[in-house]
C-alpha cells in the first residue's frame, strides 16, 4: 500500500477490523519509511463469492455471520469480549483467503475457528468442538477435554477448571 505523505510502498498493518457485515476491511496502517499512520478501507466485490462445501457436499455461499454466531454460542457467559469475538473471526477469514479462493470445506473452517479459540478461552473451545465435532458418547467429550488439559499443564498455562 502506496503511504499517502511520502508515497513509499512500506508499510505495515497495525489494526484491522471488519465493519458492514464482514463486507468492508478496515486496516490501520503504519509507514515503515516516514512512521506515519492512515487508515484503508477494503471491499470484496460483490462478483466474487466463496462457497462453503458441507459434508454433504452442498454448496452455500459464504456467511461471517454463521461464524461469528457459532463463537457467540461457544463464548456464552465466558468473559470473552465481542471485539474479541470480531477478531477471531478475523483470523478465520485470513485462513481462509489465504488458503482458498472459489470453495472452502466446513470442516476447514470449524478447524480453523478451533484454533484460534483454543488459545482465547478453554471452555468455550470445548462447546465449540463438542457441537462441530458431534461427539458421539461422553468418552470421546471426555478424551478431548483431557487433551486440553494435558496442553495447557505442558504449556504452563493455568487450570482448565478451578475448583
Amino acid at each position: 500500500m502506496r503511504c499517502p505523505f511520502c508515497k513509499e510502498n512500506q508499510d505495515k498493518v497495525v489494526d484491522s477490523r471488519s465493519s458492514d457485515s464482514g463486507r468492508i476491511i478496515r486496516r490501520r496502517r503504519q509507514c515503515l519509511a516516514c512512521g506515519r499512520r492512515f487508515t484503508t478501507y477494503e471491499k470484496v466485490g460483490e462478483s466474487f463469492k466463496l462457497y462453503v462445501v458441507k459434508k454433504d457436499n452442498l454448496r452455500v455461499p459464504y456467511d461471517r455471520d454463521k461464524v461469528i454466531g457459532g463463537l457467540q454460542k461457544a463464548c456464552y457467559k465466558r468473559e470473552v469480549p465481542a471485539e474479541q469475538i470480531q477478531q477471531i473471526a478475523d483470523r478465520v477469514e485470513e485462513d481462509i483467503f489465504h488458503n482458498f479462493d472459489k470453495e472452502v470445506s466446513s470442516a476447514f473452517i470449524g478447524e480453523s475457528v478451533m484454533k484460534h479459540l483454543r488459545t482465547v478461552d478453554k471452555v468455550a473451545y470445548i462447546r465449540f468442538a463438542s457441537v462441530y465435532r458431534d461427539f458421539k458418547d461422553a468418552g470421546e467429550l471426555i478424551e478431548e477435554v483431557t487433551n486440553v488439559i494435558q496442553q495447557a499443564e505442558s504449556a504452563g498455562q493455568p487450570e482448565l477448571f478451578e475448583g
